[in-house]
């Protein structure tokens, strides 16, 4: 069992080439021989149309379930279909026990279309604190790795957000308004300013990465499933990026935030976002 942060920052330094393996092989295995090759059989629906599972998505997540706990001996994981299966598994996210927090196909409508702008998104938090996460574009081939206070790679190379160019539209990535409350939709309404160039959002963790390589100013969601936020949070964050509620605190991946939240490229246009949505 992991006693202390020390002991999972060491575990960090010497095991995080090990996780991004896992999630490689759970890729290899499980979701690039189904991507394009997907039977009808092995779609399912969940909440309704636009809400999609399909066998990647279930065996990928045994499969980093397994390796994941194996790994670092006392964790527990937290996955999108496991909490599915089982809404009281969430709960693990509350509590002392480091914790995998695994979406293992994030974008599975594009997944499904053929389209390969999905990911898998792996993260390591505990007491609340995202410590690390790995976020892998099998179909693009395009790992990025972040851990706390050593920063976030893209394939080796660091990723720094930087800031927008003063003067020029923000691009922004919003949830979709259908799936929204009426509150939240009206806050969204806000990014229809003058200034701002919104669109609605792809795979989360793709449009995170966007914002970590300086490619997309900010986004704005309007849902709290740990699941597709955690990895990209700290992918952001470690690369000089910040995320900010409407009450102005940094997200929480334990829950209770006030919604949208934003997460962009610096703080002052987070800043600026949450302005919008506030209007």
């Amino acid at each position: 069992m992991i006693e202390d942060i020390e002991t999972i920052d060491e575990f960090l330094a010497r095991r995080s080439s090990d996780v991004e393996e896992a999630v490689r092989e759970a890729a290899a295995a499980e979701i690039m021989p189904r991507f394009r090759q997907l039977g009808a059989h092995e779609i399912d629906q969940k909440s309704g149309p636009h809400d999609l599972v399909t066998d990647a998505d279930r065996k990928a997540e045994r499969y980093l379930t397994g390796v994941l706990t194996a790994t670092l001996p006392g964790s527990v994981v937290v996955g999108e279909e496991a909490v599915h299966a089982d809404p009281a598994t969430y709960e693990a996210i509350q509590g002392s026990a480091p914790v995998w927090i695994v979406d293992p196909v994030d974008g599975t409508r594009q997944f499904v279309h053929g389209d390969p702008g999905f990911c898998t998104l792996v993260a390591l938090a505990r007491d609340g604190v995202v410590l690390a996460s790995w976020t892998y574009a099998p179909a693009r081939d395009e790992f990025a790795v972040a851990i706390r206070g050593r920063g976030a790679f893209l394939d080796g190379v660091r990723l720094r957000s930087g800031s927008p160019v003063p003067g020029r539209d923000l691009d922004i990535a919003h949830s979709h308004p259908d799936y929204t409350t009426d509150e939240q939709k009206h806050a969204l309404l806000g990014l229809r300013a003058e200034g701002v160039v919104p669109r609605p959002c792809g795979s989360a963790g793709l449009e995170y990465l966007a914002v970590a390589r300086g490619e997309l100013d900010a986004v704005a969601f309007s849902w709290e499933a740990a699941w597709d936020h955690a990895a990209g949070l700290l992918l952001v964050e470690e690369a000089g990026g910040a995320h900010l509620t409407l009450t102005g605190e940094p997200f929480r991946v334990t829950g209770g935030n006030a919604l949208p939240f934003t997460a962009a490229r610096d703080e002052a246009t987070a800043r600026r976002v949450v302005a919008l949505l506030s209007a």
